[in-house]
């Protein structure tokens, strides 16, 4: 149990004046109301009443109906390091004394107590990406002019990155004042698009962490006149914005990589994977489709899933239901250079509580049950044809957010996972914005048919 006073204090001594303890909605955006460090006592013990009923996709809490509490988890307290005025905790919601069943971080919890049941500790770092942009005469374009001077994109460019560095800069500052250990950041292949690749760590701390970068990343944008964008696919002639998840379980006791194997040259292939990874591996790929309702959980995030855009061009998308070992076409990919399942559907809309708790129940399904993936599929899909790859035994990931929903909505583990209640409130709110987008009618629906029919 942590030292209540000792963190009071040591927020005092950094300057904190105010106190945030965050919760999220169905879109993983935070909310809080902020508490004078003076009530950090009251805060800690629940002094904070929400009407959650009236949030984003947090259930039907009416004006009529006591409130949720919110206990921060003081021992997640960060000092805001582009302002040290504010702190910012987790928090749990209780409602009845019992955790509220739409509280996105408790769904995750759930699975990490039974991850640890078996023995295991999932760890996670996710690969952000993030579009920076200005408006200018009514368009948003990137806030470096010069993105628009190049045709193919300049991905991985040195030039352009060193030109980001009114954007870049402060945000690498912030995450190393946090102590995320950025190794790498670059200008990815999306006009305004940058990446930004840190340590990784348990993964109900990573879940958290990314509420702060979300944050962060938008102050640093507003400070340079622009807005960070986390929409998963701004234009269509633009690359999506992934946020892929690097997951693997760690031996509770010794800390060990359990993706591993003890003995690489008798590994699948001489790999160097575990058959563990396999099975956890094998379950993601069961329930891909449901997952996918919840990685890519917009009607923007579908535009993405496609294996060439209107650029040039491929997407890299993952836009196929199998695993490789180096093969990015693929939902599932067990990289060569570190041992972990790289799931690489999940954009950057992704609510990351949400998504890692459907990836770990599902993975420890494909344990238990001891599933086994197949082979790995080592060729580009996308040169495949529809005949061909499905011949192979690989399908497409759904192409929709209403063909998601569908399976996320019949999938017995999403139901475990989510719950009853908050797997139907999920359902309900995701179809009202697939029914809302399909009666829209858009610009290039005139385009195309005003005058020609």
């Amino acid at each position: 149990m942590p030292d209540l006073e000792v963190i009071k204090q040591q927020l005092v001594d950094a300057g904190v004046r105010y106190l945030f303890g965050a919760y999220v909605d169905i879109h993983g955006v935070p909310k809080s109301k902020a508490v004078p460090i003076e009530y950090f006592d009251e805060m800690i013990n629940g002094s904070e009443l929400y009407t959650v009923g009236a949030l984003e996709g947090m259930g039907e809490l009416g004006p009529n109906e006591d409130e949720c509490v919110s206990i921060p988890d003081p021992s997640t307290f960060v000092v805001l390091p582009w302002d040290h005025r504010y702190a910012m905790a987790a928090s749990n919601l209780y409602f009845h004394d019992e955790p509220y069943d739409h509280d996105c971080r408790h769904v995750l919890k759930r699975q990490i107590q039974a991850a640890e049941e078996l023995g295991f500790i999932l760890n996670m770092g996710v690969e952000p990406e993030v579009y920076v942009l200005r408006e200018t005469n009514g368009d948003w374009l990137p806030f470096v002019a010069d993105d628009l001077e190049n045709d193919p994109t300049r991905g991985y460019d040195l030039e352009t990155t060193m030109q980001a560095d009114a954007f870049l800069e402060p945000m690498v500052q912030y995450l190393n004042e946090l102590g995320w250990g950025v190794y790498s950041f670059d200008h990815e292949g999306g006009d305004g698009q940058y990446e930004f690749d840190f340590g990784y760590t348990d993964v109900l701390t990573m879940a958290d962490r990314m509420l702060i970068f979300r944050l962060m990343s938008k102050h640093v944008a507003r400070s340079i006149d622009c807005i960070a964008t986390f929409m998963p696919k701004p234009w269509s002639d633009a690359f999506g914005s992934g946020a892929h998840l690097n997951v693997s379980l760690a031996d509770r006791k010794d800390g060990r990589n359990l993706f591993e194997a003890e003995d690489k040259k008798k590994s699948r292939n001489g790999r160097g994977y575990s058959e563990l990874a396999y099975h956890f591996t094998a379950g993601m790929l069961r329930h891909a489709d449901a997952i996918t309702a919840v990685l890519c959980p917009t009607v923007n995030s579908y535009k993405r899933m496609e294996p060439y855009g209107r650029m040039r061009e491929m997407s890299w998308a993952p836009v196929y239901s199998a695993y490789g070992h180096n093969n990015r076409t693929l939902t599932c990919r067990l990289p060569m250079n570190r041992y972990c399942l790289e799931v690489r559907q999940a954009d950057s809309a992704c609510n990351f509580y949400l998504g890692a708790a459907m990836t770990l129940a599902a993975g420890l399904e494909g344990i238990r049950e001891k599933l086994d993936p197949g082979d790995a599929v080592e060729f580009n899909t996308y040169s495949k044809t529809d005949e061909e790859l499905e011949q192979a035994g690989i399908h497409r990931l759904s192409r929709t957010l209403g063909h998601a929903l569908q399976k996320f909505e019949n999938d017995e583990l999403a139901k475990e996972v989510f719950g009853e209640a908050f797997h139907s409130t999920f359902v309900k709110y995701k179809r009202r914005e697939w029914d809302e987008f399909c009666l829209e009618v858009t610009p290039w629906e005139r385009k195309r048919y005003l005058r020609l029919l």
